[in-house]
């Protein structure tokens, strides 16, 4: 911990001026999240160790013809949720970068990569490797990767490496082609007219070694009777997956198509079944000024798809796809969101309408007001299995179907259940120079069986409200008061706060989220009306930003793009440090 002390200490006092591209450049960041925790049986908070920290610091050399970087990474005492994964630490993220030409331009370029890398081909169906610290995903490939863009209009991508698992790599491959052709660039009618037409095209393989995997004992009939035996699965080494898109943008409207599909897969996410998985998404878009539209729908199925395939929850996944509802800020908003359903599949829809009215207008009023409809809605696809069960989600069959194809399924037809569905409408109209008001009303089913594994439908109604008051150019006010209102699960919730910034320096909050209602009975025996309070000091200094909080925090699932990690509660002191040079 004193090597890591003064590691920080000597790159916060790194000032690198910012230079030519024909000379090099330093640039980084720091950042590291602490805790001090305490005990609380009152909410289920535990004190594991006397101090807690993720920290991450990052390092980049750059220059016109290569960059170097490289992450440390130190979490040998982690913070609550990440003790089962990333305890350890290290340099997980290593990588050099060599280029010919100016890769940012239309001009033929390449660009080759050796190392730790973060790709994503198309909308991320087949692949696509990020980091998200805060819910525990970093699944960069570590190997090679070109990039080349040898005439104007035309990109080329090929990679090949292993996929990061915490603090090791998976014994498969993933490797993959990408290319990208804008036909506009080819066209100049298409020019003239504000026409843009992209077309994709990509294709990956895993190559992953057996696993002895025995499937359930198997009844069979003999000359004196019957008996059982047990056969192993035969897993397929190589699984591919290819994407097919179109881009089509056309003055205020916008249109993308996308249809990808995978292989044979069998793998624990799915129950080791056979059969191959595809999406298929239409989106649509129209913005103009005072007005926006956007309208989407995505159907998959059987989409897993990991490098190693007998691993549980988000690590080693090679692919992504969106979930089609609203990324909530509000607390309450966000108390219960929706996580894909890669293996099981989902027929997804999302509509959004955005309007500005006027100023000086009746509804406007002196201001102006903008209002911001949006609805999802999630449902089962059809699944007709093979012995006619009814079967919700295959990994919970004990490998019943393991090595056949499980099930059949119409393309257009939905599954008897609905996973989620949220309608929510927002309002921001200012009041006077000094006082804005946002309004929020959001209804929404939750399925909590599907997402979590238990606890029935959850039908909620959340109100916001959200109002600014700024003072003066330095000192604004800003407040929530926030209820869910459901009969189901843990009852009621509210939540306050306050928040003074005194800028450019200087932001006090203050919060509290209460369980005031009553819980079901079926799902839990006794009220909870716990309070999950904080108190914040942030203070902010050039580059520099720092933390300083006390309180409790409820246990729950910290979710981001349908992509969800559980947190425990946790209670006690906080500190956080972030510092970019």
């Amino acid at each position: 911990m004193k090597g890591l002390i003064i590691l920080l200490s000597c790159c916060a006092s790194l000032t690198v001026p910012a230079q030519n591209d024909n000379k090099l450049t330093l640039s980084g960041s720091i950042q590291s999240d602490m805790l001090l925790p305490q005990s609380d049986s009152v909410i289920g908070a535990e004190k594991t160790e006397d101090f807690l920290t993720n920290t991450y610091i990052d390092l980049r050399l750059q220059h016109k013809y290569f960059e170097a970087g490289a992450r440390l990474e130190y979490l040998e005492h982690p913070l609550p949720g990440f003790e089962n994964d990333f305890k350890g630490w290290g340099v997980p993220h290593f990588y050099v970068k060599g280029r010919l030409g100016n890769t940012a331009s239309n001009k033929p370029s390449a660009e080759l990569t050796a190392g730790t890398f973060y790709e994503q081909f198309g909308s991320g169906f087949i692949l696509r490797t990020y980091e998200e610290r805060t819910l525990g995903i970093d699944n960069s490939l570590f190997g090679g990767r070109v990039q080349v863009k040898p005439v104007k209009g035309v990109v080329l991508k090929a990679l090949s490496g292993r996929q990061r698992t915490y603090w090791d790599w998976t014994k498969a491959w993933v490797s993959g082609a990408d290319a990208e052709v804008s036909l506009n660039e080819w066209m100049p009618a298409m020019q003239g007219k504000g026409v843009n037409v992209t077309l994709g095209a990509s294709w990956v393989n895993k190559n992953e070694p057996q696993d002895y995997i025995e499937l359930p004992p198997q009844k069979e009939a003999t000359a004196t009777g019957y008996r059982y035996t047990t056969y192993q699965l035969t897993q397929p080494r190589n699984v591919n997956a290819w994407d097919v898109r179109a881009n089509i943008n056309a003055g205020d409207v916008s249109l993308l198509a996308e249809y990808a599909q995978k292989g044979d897969d069998p793998s624990q996410a799915n129950g080791y079944i056979y059969g191959k998985g595809n999406v298929a998404m239409l989106s649509a878009s129209y913005s103009r000024k005072g007005l926006s539209l956007l309208l989407q729908a995505k159907r998959s199925e059987n989409m897993s798809f990991k490098s190693e395939r007998s691993r549980k929850g988000t690590a080693a996944a090679i692919n992504h796809l969106p979930s089609f509802t609203q990324d909530q800020t509000y607390a309450l908003a966000a108390l219960y969101p929706y996580a894909t359903q890669l293996a099981d599949g989902e027929w997804a829809y999302q509509a959004e309408l955005g309007y500005n009215f006027k100023r000086k207008t009746t509804l406007g009023g002196k201001y102006g007001m903008n209002v911001k409809v949006n609805y999802s809605y999630v449902r089962a696809i059809d699944r007709q299995f093979t012995d006619g069960a009814n079967v919700t989600s295959l990994t919970k069959t004990n490998m019943t179907y393991a090595g056949t194809e499980a099930y059949t399924s119409k393309f257009f037809k939905w599954g008897p259940q609905t996973y989620y569905q949220d309608l929510d409408i927002q309002i921001s109209r200012r009041l006077s120079k000094a006082f804005r008001l946002n309004l929020m009303y959001m209804n929404q089913r939750y399925n909590k069986s599907v997402v979590e594994g238990e606890g029935g439908m959850i039908h909620s109604d959340i109100f916001v409200a959200d109002g600014k008051y700024q003072f003066n150019p330095k000192t604004t006010l800003r407040m929530e008061a926030q209820y869910l209102a459901t009969r189901q699960d843990e009852g009621d919730w509210a939540f306050l706060l306050a928040e003074l910034s005194l800028a450019p320096h200087w932001m006090f909050t203050l919060s509290d989220q209460w369980n005031c209602g009553d819980s079901d009975p079926e799902t839990h025996s006794e009220n909870t009306h716990h309070h999950y309070y904080q108190g914040l000091i942030t203070y902010n200094i050039g580059a520099h930003r720092l933390q300083a909080g006390y309180g409790r925090t409820r246990p729950g699932f910290n979710c981001s793009g349908g992509v969800c990690r559980w947190i425990p509660a946790q209670k006690g002191f906080t500190l956080s440090y972030n510092y970019s040079f």
